[in-house]
């Protein structure tokens, strides 16, 4: 399905752009912005990655986010950062499967992108669809460069980052990190 296009209000937030997608196999999820509502559904799919999910995401052990930690990963200004969610239908309420995110420096030149797919929901196309809405989003916005730092062991999103036009390196204060780049 073909995306609207994108009308932000930086003093009221984002026009709340939603994206039907179909991923690699015909499962449906609702690409949406996060909003305060979500923080339930962001600490069950936090809480719901594996720890090497978790570990990697978060670049150390977070088992169960603090009330800080979803406040701050809900309650987005979508003026130096953007948050989006794959969610699915389950029973009543939309549970959330995938979360992309960036913020920028204070410039808003150049900005730190996440991407994190529950376990189940990986390999299905959903990671990639999540970061190019996320570039759409950037680069409407004027944001020059986006860049992600990973651990060395996420061959998952070295793929990722490689596929979506990413250069890499080592992080020079970290050589267990990788350091994904690109201009936009």
């Amino acid at each position: 399905m073909k995306s609207t296009p994108l009308v932000f209000r930086p003093s009221a937030g984002p026009e709340y752009p939603r994206w039907s997608e179909t991923l690699h196999d015909h499962s449906q999820v609702l690409i949406r912005p996060i909003n305060k509502e979500d923080g339930a559904a962001e600490r069950g799919f936090i809480e719901g990655l594996s720890a090497q999910a978790r570990r990697y995401r978060f670049l150390g052990a977070v088992k169960s986010p603090s009330e800080q930690m979803i406040e701050q990963f809900t309650d987005i200004d979508y003026v130096h950062e953007v948050a989006f969610v794959a969610v699915v239908r389950e029973d009543s309420h939309e549970r959330i499967v995938g979360v992309s995110r960036y913020s920028t420096d204070k410039e808003g030149r150049t900005c730190e992108c996440a991407v994190t797919v529950s376990d189940e929901w990986q390999q299905k196309g959903l990671g990639t669809l999540l970061m190019k809405h996320l570039m759409e989003v950037a680069r409407a916005r004027g944001i020059r460069t986006m860049m992600s730092i990973v651990s060395a062991e996420n061959v998952q999103m070295r793929d990722l980052s490689s596929h979506l036009g990413f250069r890499a390196r080592v992080d020079p204060d970290d050589a267990s990190q990788i350091i994904h780049e690109i201009d936009l």
